[in-house]
C-alpha cells in the first residue's frame, strides 16, 4: 500500500506562486497531479516518470507549472507561477505503475487526500 500526502495548498493572489508537496512512502513510481474544482470533474495537470526525465502538461498550465521529484526524499513537488483565479481546485498527486494513459485519473493505483489552492482575483 503506497500512502501519498500532499501539502502546500493555501489561499493566494492572482500572479503569485506556491509549491505543492507530494510525499510517498515508497519510490519507483510514476507521478502524476491532478485537480477537482467545484462541480467539475477531476482533470490533469502534471506527470513525470521514474526518471524525471518525461514530464507532461496540461495545456491550460504549460509554461506557468513545473513538476520535479526529489528521490532522497520521495517526494514530487509542484511548483506553480502566475497562478490565475481559474487554478483554483483542490489538487490530488497520484501515483501508478503502468506507462499509458497518463492523463487519465482512472489508470492511476494511489491518490493522496488533496490540497486546497484558492487563487484570487
Amino acid at each position: 500500500q503506497v500512502q501519498l500526502v500532499e501539502s502546500g495548498g493555501g489561499l493566494v493572489q492572482a500572479g503569485d506562486s506556491l509549491r505543492l508537496s507530494c510525499a510517498a512512502s515508497g519510490s519507483g513510481y510514476l507521478m502524476g497531479w491532478f485537480r477537482q474544482a467545484p462541480g467539475k470533474e477531476r482533470e490533469f495537470v502534471a506527470f513525470i516518470d521514474w526518471s524525471g526525465g518525461s514530464t507532461d502538461y496540461a495545456d491550460s498550465v504549460k509554461g506557468r507549472f513545473t513538476i520535479s521529484r526529489d528521490y532522497a526524499r520521495n517526494t514530487v513537488y509542484l511548483q506553480m507561477n502566475s497562478l490565475k483565479p481559474e487554478d483554483t481546485a483542490v489538487y490530488y498527486c497520484a501515483a501508478r505503475f503502468t506507462y499509458s494513459t497518463i492523463r487519465s485519473p482512472k489508470g492511476y493505483n494511489y491518490w493522496g487526500q488533496g490540497t486546497q489552492v484558492t487563487v484570487s482575483s
